[in-house]
């Protein structure tokens, strides 16, 4: 059984910085990746960046610059460094995880005001 549960969603001005985090109930090493996707009102999930078990990462082009993915292995978790904000990051973040097949955590709503 795996368990992801996000964290550190929140209401920020356009150009501020908000941190998400996921923990996991398994330890991250175990995953061949893992990974935040969003959904925004009305439109599809889509990936944010992604990062293997070996390090790898992997970032939208609309982030990249912005968003910094990292793993803790003595915390099992995935954090999401979000900075310069920007309105149309508004979405529910979600977390992903790989092992055998995909996991999903239950969602954190993140609003950017302009």
């Amino acid at each position: 059984q795996v368990q992801l549960v996000e964290s550190g969603g929140g209401l920020v001005q356009a150009g501020g910085s908000l941190r998400l985090s996921c923990a996991t109930s398994r330890s991250i090493s175990l995953f061949s990746s893992m990974g935040w996707y969003r959904q925004a009102p009305g439109k599809q999930r889509e990936l944010v960046a992604t990062i293997t078990n070996s390090g790898r990462t992997n970032y939208a082009d609309s982030v990249k610059g912005r968003f910094t993915i990292s793993g803790d292995n003595a915390r099992n978790r995935v954090d999401l460094q979000m900075n310069s904000l920007k309105s149309e990051d508004t979405a529910v973040y979600y977390c992903n995880a790989i092992l055998v097949r995909a996991y999903w955590g239950q969602g954190t709503q993140v609003t950017v005001s302009s």
